[in-house]
């Protein structure tokens, strides 16, 4: 299933040598691309000092909310988010897959989790990482899907005033003038709704805005159902 694609004739973002984050503080942006690369100052510093497409989603829906999350107040996390950094990684980052703690455990609500969170903070349970690997493995071995991968960059970080405001993103996947991003669903048949429902139009522009060499935006979409791959090309009326 294909939305038409057209380039984006446009660029609104500002050539910037220096980001002025909301806190008032000058940076190169050479060196804030290279703290970027720190989860710790890009979930972090960035989180309150920067907007990214889902703050300004949040901020759209909730100011409340958005204050909740960018002081600190609010950290709870779906299982769609957990689900979807879970596959992320085992596509993406593989050594981070790797490196996570992981209980031998079907369920969160057994003693064992819970103690192991007590211990770690963040930890996972065995049937959520085996889920991840089975979409991961699903895939890397469709055709299409792995052609989009191969040669390309991965979670590469770009940062840029769009309007007089500091904007941040992390691409799953440049490929030069290509930005695809890794999506999952629970289905693949809407996928074209939940679009604007979710408000990936507003990502796929703001991509484009903060990566100059990028001319199109793709979905590499996979259903956590049916485990079916589809790839959907934005158009520039999306």
């Amino acid at each position: 299933v294909k939305m038409v694609k057209l380039q984006l004739d446009t660029k609104e973002a500002e050539t910037e040598t220096e980001i002025t984050t909301l806190d008032g503080e000058v940076h190169q942006v050479s060196d804030i691309l290279l703290k970027m690369d720190d989860d710790d100052f890009y979930y972090g510093y960035l989180t309150k000092n920067a907007l990214s497409c889902s703050l300004l989603k949040m901020l759209m829906k909730s100011p409340k909310h958005y204050l909740e999350i960018t002081q600190g107040e609010s950290q709870n996390e779906t299982q769609a988010l957990r689900d979807g950094k879970l596959i992320h990684w085992a596509v993406l980052e593989p050594e981070k897959f790797e490196g996570l703690n992981v209980v031998d455990v079907k369920s969160k609500n057994t003693k064992a989790y819970k103690e192991a969170v007590s211990q770690y903070g963040t930890v996972y349970t065995i049937s959520e990482i085996e889920k991840a690997e089975t979409l991961a493995n699903v895939v890397m071995s469709n055709s299409e899907a792995a052609e989009y991968l191969k040669d390309a960059q991965f979670e590469i970080p770009a940062i840029a005033m769009i309007d007089g405001v500091a904007f941040r993103a992390k691409a799953d996947i440049l490929k030069g003038t290509q930005l695809i991003d890794l999506k999952t669903t629970l289905d693949i048949k809407k996928f074209k709704w939940s679009a604007y429902k979710y408000g990936y139009d507003l990502q796929a522009y703001l991509y484009l805005q903060m990566f100059p060499e990028a001319e199109t935006f793709t979905f590499l979409c996979i259903d956590k159902a049916t485990q079916d791959v589809a790839v959907f090309e934005c158009s520039e009326e999306f």
